[in-house]
């Protein structure tokens, strides 16, 4: 699994302007079973995505069709982890 963590470069103006299709961007992942929770950071300063995709790789080419990425507004940093324990009702 993978946690992106996602930091604006740009201000709020402009992430808000490109947010729309961002999170159209999300809906198709998860429509296709490529993400399974995502939202903005508190305070709002960028985003987490929790992937559950197998390879780095093609996540790395899937974010890169993300309008945020595109126009420039954030950064991404990707965290590859083994999820070993979950909660009973959190199914991957």
């Amino acid at each position: 699994m993978f946690l992106i963590i996602l930091t604006y470069k740009k201000p709020l103006n402009v992430v808000d302007e490109h947010l729309v299709a961002h999170r159209n961007f999300l809906e198709e992942g998860y429509q296709r079973d490529y993400f399974i929770v995502s939202g903005p950071k508190n305070p709002r300063t960028g985003g987490i995505i929790l992937s559950q995709l197998k390879y780095r790789q093609q996540l790395e080419q899937l974010l890169q069709q993300d309008p945020f990425h595109i126009h420039a507004v954030t950064d991404y940093e990707i965290i590859e982890f083994d999820p070993v324990k979950k909660h009973r009702n959190f199914n991957f």
